[in-house]
């Protein structure tokens, strides 16, 4: 099998929701906006961005500020707040030195997503990306597994592994597209899906399943 892992990113090797929760507060202060306003983006925005969530947060609520500004101060905002511990960068390089190819596959829209690899140091650390808003498919498909493995410079028929926290999106799309895969659990377990080869608590122990699998 080669040494091919493939990561996903919110909520696997970087934390959106604290992240999140400290960007709408910044931002809802900087525009002054009332309770109902904040409370309707945190739901809005609770798993996902995008522009158009701001386009409906301006038809919604009358704003002024034009949804493309809210939008790029929302990008840079997260880009600024969202993190990566230590020992997660610290893990991927470890991969990196033992000769692992690594890649990002991920949900979300294409701006967003690389700036939160640019702020958080990450695609430093990678050999590919694949982002669905860049894309238009998305996890489960086994498409955008084949073009992440392609833009790491492999194939997806030497197999490999994909990490993950949602059990559909990643462990489910991992089995889909051929390979072993590691549920960082946490999330509700649908009925009926395959089970992961391997259930951790953390992406530590997830590299550390990686790397003596050598």
């Amino acid at each position: 099998m080669a040494r091919l892992a493939l990561f996903d990113l919110d909520g696997t090797l970087v934390d959106r929701q604290a992240a999140v929760r400290d960007v709408l507060t910044a931002l809802c202060r900087a525009h002054d906006f009332d309770a109902v306003t904040e409370q309707w983006l945190r739901a809005e925005l609770v798993d996902r961005a995008n522009l158009d969530d701001f386009v409906r947060l301006r038809e919604v609520f009358g704003l002024v500020v034009s949804a493309a500004q809210l939008w790029r101060e929302y990008v840079d905002l997260m880009a600024a707040t969202v993190t990566c511990r230590p020992e997660v960068l610290e893990g991927l390089a470890r991969l990196r030195a033992a000769a692992w190819t690594i890649g990002i596959i991920t949900n979300g829209a294409g701006d967003i997503q690389r700036a939160k690899l640019a702020g958080t140091g990450l695609d430093s650390l990678v050999d590919g990306v694949a982002v669905s808003g860049d894309l238009e498919i998305r996890k489960p498909d086994r498409r955008i597994f084949e073009l992440g493995a392609a833009r790491c410079g492999v194939s997806l028929a030497d197999g490999g592994w994909m990490i993950g926290d949602n059990p559909a999106g990643d462990i489910g799309g991992g089995h889909q597209a051929g390979l072993r895969t590691i549920w960082l659990r946490g999330r509700p377990w649908p009925d009926g899906l395959l089970a992961a080869h391997h259930v951790v608590d953390g992406i530590a122990d997830a590299i550390t399943i990686l790397l003596n699998a050598t």
